[in-house]
């Protein structure tokens, strides 16, 4: 009995990994942009909106893998398979924007960190992170998905160490982050960046992703014991992905916060570094600028995988990866090209992904809690009514984000 644990135990450790790939979404330059943005503007506010979101993307996450197993659909391909081709085509291309978002999330953020590391010009930086991404993509093409997972799991403990290296050199008061676990609103620009923390952690193409990570890598398992199996160790291995990048996350709210409020210039992301540099150590900055770099090159190659899979579940065709990417590249090359402030149009491709938000969700909930697509598996109750509540509170904190800014 002992020893049936054990191989189980043994067995469910090596089974962990998709989330970990799919989790990268969660710790990408536009949650830097967004993140670094709230704590330098509003301190420890909007801490409470980081836990809130992190917790939703739990629950998004594990539907999603679970969708995967149980039906062996990516959920692009079983919402595809529902609809007649014009509104699979209309779906494909509200789909196909917010990939586009998150490609220009993934490569400007690179650019900036390869500009504060290298000095290189952004456009150069944006092709670099760019090649760097189809690279990575190749290792998994060629020598399988565990190697992917693994690989993108480093990265992702290097993303941890470089955004929370500060805290070895000073930690915020007690007092003020339980005072950020308040939920409260202080204008239109903390909406506005409010939206863009939502954007930025429960990402769209993240949730579509994660079905076909956990179907590629466990296949379909029968119904019964096997499957039930399956699921649990799903669960931990979401639960274990979004805790670190939920602390991810607010930790880079929290640097920001105790190193950024009240200082000029912090605005962007160049600004946060200069001001972790000064205020803390240029080592500490070195650091905070190499988890910005990392992030951007692993989050850019999971968002062309996501991609990918969006594009064949959808359009019932493989389009050569190259192709695909100098497609949703163009609009982040353009931005570098322009000139446009570069952590601005961070934070505003977030809030685009927020829009994107519902158009996952909604499906999501709907297909698991249908009997008749999960049989046994189906949602309890309860579940249902939760994972409804958050795309109804995603779909609400939009319009209120489109009433005050145009209001204002």
């Amino acid at each position: 009995m002992a020893q049936n644990t054990l191989t189980r135990a043994k067995t469910g450790w090596y089974l962990l990994g998709p989330a970990f790939v799919a989790a990268i979404a969660y710790v990408d330059p536009g949650n830097v942009a967004a993140n670094a943005s709230s704590g330098a503007q509003f301190g420890y506010l909007l801490l409470w909106v980081i836990v809130t979101a992190n917790l939703m993307a739990g629950l998004v996450q594990y539907l999603s893998a679970k969708l995967g197993l149980v039906t062996g659909r990516s959920l692009p391909e079983a919402v595809g398979e529902r609809m007649n081709r014009p509104a699979r085509l209309a779906y494909w291309v509200q789909a196909e924007l917010v990939a586009m978002a998150t490609d220009l999330a993934e490569v400007v953020g690179g650019a900036i960190a390869l500009r504060i590391l290298f000095g290189l010009p952004l456009l150069v930086g944006g092709l670099v992170t760019g090649v760097v991404s189809l690279l990575l993509l190749a290792i998994r093409d060629r020598r399988g998905q565990r190697l992917f997972e693994q690989l993108i799991t480093g990265l992702l403990l290097l993303i941890a160490i470089g955004f929370t290296a500060s805290f070895f050199v000073a930690t915020p008061p007690p007092g003020a982050v339980l005072g950020g676990l308040v939920p409260r609103f202080d204008g239109t620009e903390s909406v506005l960046l409010a939206a863009a923390i939502l954007g930025a952690t429960v990402m769209p193409h993240a949730v579509y992703l994660h079905s076909g990570l956990a179907r590629d890598r466990h296949g379909h398992p029968d119904a019964g014991p096997p499957r039930r199996w399956l699921l649990r160790v799903t669960r931990w291995d979401v639960a274990l992905a979004m805790m670190v990048a939920g602390g991810v996350n607010a930790a880079m709210l929290l640097v920001a916060a105790l190193n950024m409020q009240g200082r000029g210039g912090t605005g962007s992301i160049e600004g946060a570094y200069a001001a972790v540099r000064d205020t803390v150590s240029p080592l500490i900055a070195v650091f905070f600028a190499i988890g910005l770099l990392v992030s951007g090159l692993a989050s850019a190659s999971v968002g062309a995988y996501a991609g990918a899979m969006i594009m064949q579940g959808l359009l019932y065709r493989s389009v050569p990866m190259l192709a695909r990417r100098l497609v949703t590249l163009t609009p982040a090359m353009l931005i570098l090209a322009w000139g446009f402030d570069p952590t601005r149009a961070l934070v505003l491709s977030q809030v685009v992904l927020s829009f994107g938000i519902p158009f996952a969700l909604f499906p999501l909930v709907l297909l698991t809690s249908n009997r008749a697509v999960m049989g046994a598996d189906t949602n309890h109750r309860l579940t249902t009514a939760v994972g409804w509540a958050v795309a109804l509170m995603i779909s609400l904190l939009n319009v209120i984000l489109v009433y005050l800014t145009v209001g204002g």
